[in-house]
């Protein structure tokens, strides 16, 4: 009885295949139309949609603020050498990114009435 094992370049079509769906689907993600929600988006909806906001606040007036964390900040930092002098000294360099958030403001009656990126 004899195995019946594909070949490699079927192997490799059907791989090339594969990281080209994957790669387009990672790729789709949609972007949000904030200002096409303003008065037609939730409070209830956000959660729903962003989870539990990294913060929010209630105003005596009844407006909601918050604000979501979308892209935590980070620092980055390593030492290059120069090329000067027999003993090539060191210099530290650091770049630091900041946390992105969205802030969404909720009226009295629960609808969105403002949007803005922050970076902190």
């Amino acid at each position: 009885m004899q195995t019946a094992f594909p070949s490699p370049s079927s192997c490799f079509r059907l791989l090339a295949a594969l990281g080209l769906a994957l790669g387009l689907t990672a790729c789709a993600t949609p972007r949000v139309d904030w200002p096409a929600r303003i008065g037609h988006y939730t409070y209830p909806q956000a959660v729903a949609d962003l989870g539990t906001p990294a913060k929010q606040d209630k105003l005596a007036d009844g407006t909601v603020v918050a604000e979501w964390l979308t892209s935590p900040g980070y620092t980055y930092s390593h030492t290059s050498p120069r090329a000067e002098g027999p003993f090539y000294p060191t210099y530290p360099a650091t770049y630091t990114a900041p946390g992105q958030f969205l802030r969404l403001t909720f009226g009295p009656d629960g609808q969105l009435t403002a949007w803005k990126k922050l970076y902190k």
